[in-house]
């Protein structure tokens, strides 16, 4: 593996196909969950870099414990805060807001650490800007080191990776799960990442019933979405499942809009009688009684918490194929 930004970064020889890529690094994720300090000294004098275009508080502490698990050391870096405003447009006539080029700054980047791991966010203003991850891109193209997704502009692969990490320690049947992605009720629109991302995902393992949930009109880019059943009967689409994506996302169509925030929506202990005692997740952070409620969050059924503390066993297996395959 040489960056890590999509599950399409997982397709080598040595895995073989993607979804056989996916349960090699759920079990080498559970590996270290089990004994975190396995390979200690893998990142011995390595350092990873975190760029933060915008803010967070799990990926940003998770990535960092992982980075140390391996013996990183982990510098942590705000840009805007901390430092100059970027510019990432080829050509770009710099007499605006933006002092420095990332033609510039990543390679600078490049010499200073051995992994560059970069946060960022969309404007969801524009939509061929947004999808086209110019940011993420142009990190990859001058920093000359690989560079991890903490987060881009319409993907959220850690998390995604953490999701079937979860899936996969929670579920002990001799089956296929049953999951479902469900739209949540939100008070501003949010980007498509997560539910890209889990949709790209869950679609590659191949190893799940997957249901998509939402809204008219709330449709997600077929380009991740291919492959699931989309239904816009929450009721129906919750029957018989065995685990509940809980995220709110906005429009695709007609670019980032909420045109409702239905509260009808929102998982309740009712809704999760239709279930097969489904467990629900949730990437976090996450607004009670609005996307789902106290009696779940607080109830036997949610896993969020579970699901938050796999986010460093996602980080560690994905920062440890990288330091192992870059030598």
């Amino acid at each position: 593996m040489i960056n890590f930004t999509t599950v399409n970064d997982l397709i080598s020889p040595s895995f073989g196909g993607v979804g056989e890529a996916i349960d090699a690094l759920v079990q080498k994720a559970l590996a270290y969950k089990a004994n975190p300090f396995t390979d200690k000294s893998l990142g011995t004098n390595k350092r990873i870099g975190c760029l933060f275009l915008n803010p967070s508080m799990r990926t940003r502490l998770s990535t960092q414990i992982a980075a140390q698990n391996l013996g990183m050391e982990a510098i942590i870096f705000n840009v805007g805060n901390e430092g100059w405003m970027l510019e990432f447009e080829e050509e770009a006539i710099m007499s605006g807001t933006s002092v420095e080029h990332v033609k510039d700054a990543a390679p600078i980047f490049g010499k200073y650490f051995d992994i560059l791991a970069i946060r960022t966010f969309p404007s969801l203003k524009n939509r061929d800007d947004d999808y086209s991850e110019l940011y993420i891109k142009q990190f990859i193209k001058y920093a000359g080191i690989p560079v991890v997704s903490l987060e881009s502009a319409t993907l959220h692969p850690l998390q995604s990776l953490t999701d079937i990490i979860t899936i996969t320690e929670s579920f002990k049947e001799q089956r296929k799960p049953k999951i479902v992605l469900t739209w949540a009720p939100h008070v501003k629109p949010l980007p498509q990442c997560v539910a890209n991302s889990f949709s790209q995902w869950v679609n590659a393992w191949d190893k799940a019933d997957f249901v998509i949930t939402h809204p008219e009109d709330y449709e997600l880019s077929s380009a991740f979405t291919k492959g699931a059943t989309i239904m816009h009967d929450q009721n129906e689409a919750l029957k018989d499942a065995d685990f509940v994506y809980v995220k709110n996302w906005s429009t695709f169509n007609d670019y980032g809009k909420m045109y409702e925030s239905d509260p009808k929506w929102m998982m309740t202990n009712k809704k999760l009688e239709l279930t097969n005692n489904a467990k629900v997740m949730h990437c976090l952070p996450v607004r009670r009684n609005v996307e789902l409620s106290d009696e779940i969050l607080d109830g036997p059924n949610s896993i969020v918490t579970l699901e938050a503390s796999n986010r460093v066993w996602a980080a560690q297996a994905v920062l440890a194929e990288i330091l192992k395959g870059n030598g």
